[in-house]
């Protein structure tokens, strides 16, 4: 049974930094592309950032709207991705979840072409 599994959402304030991880398991983890996507109350789940498998040189892709503060990368050896997030904003505030993408390819935009998903964890940013 694959399992992807997120950790570490909590409330934090406003400018600070936080650090989200995605554990897989039941899949050989390299043979994905791993993207995360976030969805507000009221808003439609958005792809933020994804990660190639090193097969496509782990490359990163970011949304417009969190690029230059959070940082993606894996760790091919324990099967996790991790979700760096810095200068948090308000906006940012929403259920996170990790995604697997078969193939190693990114196509952060297009959620239909991820084939597991995480439960998500909540990220809370206060002004």
């Amino acid at each position: 049974e694959v399992q992807l599994v997120e950790s570490g959402g909590t409330l934090v304030q406003a400018g600070g930094s936080l650090r989200v991880s995605c554990v897989a398991s039941g899949l050989t983890f390299d043979d994905y592309a791993i993207g995360w996507f976030r969805q507000a109350p009221g808003k439609e789940r958005e792809g933020i950032s994804c990660i190639s498998n090193s097969e496509g040189d782990m490359i990163t892709y970011y949304k417009d709207s969190v690029k230059g503060r959070f940082t993606l990368s894996r760790d091919n050896a324990k099967n996790t991705v991790y979700l760096q997030m810095n200068n948090l904003k308000p906006e940012d505030t929403a259920v996170y979840y990790c995604a697997a993408a078969p193939f190693g390819l990114c196509f952060m935009a297009q959620p239909g072409t991820y084939s597991y998903w995480g439960q998500g964890t909540q990220v809370t940013v206060s002004s």
